[in-house]
């Protein structure tokens, strides 16, 4: 039984007893599950309640930013190019024999159960943890990432499931958090200069709509889908030409979840090649041009888009081939 489940469960009894429960989520699925009534806030204020039978989905995600959401996954202009990152039997950190490739302009989902070995792929690629074996190449180049600050080097950016704990410094600045992986790259004897960290820091937040009243608020008081922004914002600022999102939506509203959505289908656009890790099965198939799938730490299958299918990828994700 999962902690969900177990809450679920627990609510209920208490609702029996006549406890009244306030339960906050931006999960509209639980919502339904579990409410009688749901009252919706936008922008910190109230908006309206709804008898949870009598409203949908729909109508809640409009009610939620404020406008009618016509499609959830947007469209994409241009077709994947040639191969920017290639994976070539690639052992370590709990994966083995791992091998796929990724095209410029191509969303590549990766797909899995918990444990997986989704994450720890991730952090193969990124220098994160150490390769044992297996060979990655970089626009047909066989390069060597044995750190991060490598895994930079060669235009790979990662965006951390944990954005609170390992993608963030939340005590710093938006200005200093996106600037930080380019501080070497703007400095001169060891000083940052500030004119071109500001104008680096102005230009991610105007391109990817960071709402913050000052490049100087501290990112702790940002909401969950700007301070996502701001990690992005960080890879975008180091120029990556790969970039790895890790559950790129989880605790983000529906609104910030859309604007997320466009801006990967923007950099697909641009040509920038995009790893998406997600638990997110509508997410996985909406937005990913192929699919990949780990079971155990090793690669299960693969999916073209004209054959996506839940089952399929659940199928594969359970071990049953």
């Amino acid at each position: 039984v999962s902690e969900v489940e177990l809450i679920f469960k627990i609510i209920n009894q208490l609702k029996q007893k006549g406890v009244t429960v306030i339960y906050i989520s931006h999960r509209l699925e639980e919502v339904f599950r579990i409410s009688d009534r749901v009252s919706v806030m936008r922008d910190g204020c109230y908006v309206t309640t709804k008898n949870t039978k009598k409203t949908n989905r729909k109508e809640l995600i409009s009610l939620m930013v404020g406008r009618e959401l016509k499609e959830s996954y947007p469209h994409r202009k241009n077709p994947p190019g040639e191969i920017a990152l290639e994976v070539k039997n690639l052992t370590g950190n709990g994966d083995r024999n791992i091998s796929f490739s990724v095209r410029k302009g191509e969303i590549l989902g990766i797909s899995g159960l918990v444990g997986a070995g989704r994450t720890e792929l991730a952090q193969l690629l990124f220098g994160a943890a150490p390769m044992e074996k297996g060979e990655i190449l970089v626009k047909g180049n066989p390069v060597t990432i044995k750190s991060p600050l490598d895994a930079i080097k060669h235009k790979i950016g990662f965006l951390t499931e944990d954005r609170k704990g390992q993608g963030l410094f939340l005590e710093m600045t938006v200005k200093w958090n996106i600037s930080f992986p380019i501080a070497k790259r703007i400095s001169k004897y060891g000083v940052v200069n500030t004119k071109k960290e500001d104008e680096i820091a102005t230009k991610y937040k105007e391109r990817i709509n960071i709402k913050t009243p000052s490049l100087l608020q501290q990112v702790i008081n940002l909401s969950g889908g700007n301070q996502q922004k701001v990690v992005l914002a960080k890879s975008l600022a180091a120029e990556s030409d790969i970039l790895i999102f890790d559950e790129p939506t989880r605790g983000i509203d529906v609104g910030a979840k859309q604007e997320i959505y466009h801006l990967m289908t923007e950099l697909a656009d641009n040509g920038i090649a995009i790893l998406m890790i997600s638990s997110d099965m509508e997410e996985l198939l909406g937005m990913s041009d192929r699919i990949i799938v780990l079971c155990e730490g090793e690669l299960a299958g693969e999916v073209q888009k004209e054959n996506f299918n839940q089952h399929t990828i659940l199928d594969l994700a359970s071990g049953i081939h």
